[in-house]
């Protein structure tokens, strides 16, 4: 009987999968068709909307009720970080004093996928009293919501994923790809950029990998600067003050001629006169280099990838040493 046993559970396991499998690829289907009739139907209110949020001297207000509200904290949250200020209200709690929180400077933009969540009455009336601009996300024209916006943002008819139609699955999928829609557009007309998004992700791998060169090298009276006509004396003087464990050797109009390394002391230190001898004489002509606008990971892939564990740092068009990068300056701040 053992072997009969394990053979309906084979059974039971393959039907298991096939059915999982094929709940997920009709939620997946939904989803993809629908974001496509979404993109294809959006037309002049959208522009309308990205114009609206950008006259806005405040914030976005976004809000929605039950799962539309948790796709309007995301979209709250998505339009904070690239560059447009925004705030989530939960709309009960906005009839019991949060709409304090919203100021006449403010855009109200509100989801439901029908357009008549009662608790968004409050918050509508409240835009119409004080002439707040209403942006609505609804898949009713004829809805409460949408007849009171004043941008239309219209979601199209397309049934939900679940057995029964009923929970919010693509509905849902299209709100959070057309807030994504939004801010992305902002981001364009803002010229929104990899140095501001930085600052609104200094923490974790994102900021992380933003990290400029500028943001870590060394600058001023740390670098280790000696002149091509200075003594051997003199140069070992800088690099044991300075210990980057070189020197940068500039001419006499304070550009960057050369380096000298430890690997250039121990090919010439056994010579004549070698305290004497002048640092051009030493020097490795022509030293590798980084840009001060260069991400410090591109930096440190390019010491790991030439065995060189500092960089001197030039601007563009420029041959005046402005800084030094170290590659234990890359590794303390996160980077591998």
């Amino acid at each position: 009987m053992a072997p009969i046993k394990t053979k309906l559970k084979a059974v039971s396991a393959d039907s298991d999968q096939a059915s999982d499998l094929a709940a997920a690829g009709r939620v997946l289907t939904y989803a993809a068709d629908a974001l496509r009739t979404l993109g294809e139907a959006l037309d002049g209110e959208f522009t309308r909307a990205v114009a609206t949020i950008l006259a806005a001297r405040g914030r976005v207000i976004v809000s929605g009720m039950g799962k539309s509200g948790h796709i309007a904290r995301k979209i709250a949250a998505t339009l904070s970080s690239t560059g447009t200020p925004a705030h989530f209200v939960h709309p009960a709690e906005a009839s019991h004093g949060d709409l304090g929180a919203i100021t006449r400077q403010d855009v109200l933009l509100m989801l439901s996928w029908g357009g008549e969540t009662a608790e968004l009455s409050d918050l509508i009336t409240y835009a119409k009293r004080f002439s707040i601009p209403l942006i609505g996300i609804a898949s009713n024209p004829d809805s409460t919501l949408m007849q009171a916006a004043d941008v239309k943002l219209l979601l199209p008819r397309a049934p939900e994923a679940c057995p029964m139609g009923l929970a919010p699955t693509t509905s849902t999928t299209m709100m959070l790809g057309l807030g994504d829609a939004l801010a992305v557009a902002l981001m364009e007309r803002k010229g929104f950029n990899a140095d501001q998004y930085r600052d609104f992700h200094p923490g974790g791998s994102l900021g992380r990998a933003l990290i400029r060169v500028s943001d870590l090298m060394h600058v001023g009276e740390e670098l280790p600067l000696a002149r091509d006509d200075a003594s051997m004396r003199d140069v070992l003087l800088v690099m044991a003050e300075r210990r980057f464990g070189c020197v940068g050797i500039i001419d006499e109009e304070g550009n960057l001629s050369g380096i000298i390394t430890d690997g250039d002391l121990s090919r010439h230190i056994d010579g004549d006169n070698f305290l004497d001898r002048k640092a051009r004489a030493v020097m490795t002509r022509n030293p590798k280099i980084a840009r001060p606008d260069q991400l410090a990971a591109e930096a440190l892939a390019f010491m790991n990838e030439k065995k060189i564990t500092r960089l001197f740092v030039l601007g563009d068009g420029e041959k005046k040493p402005s800084g030094i990068l170290h590659i234990h300056d890359c590794l303390r701040a996160g980077l591998e």
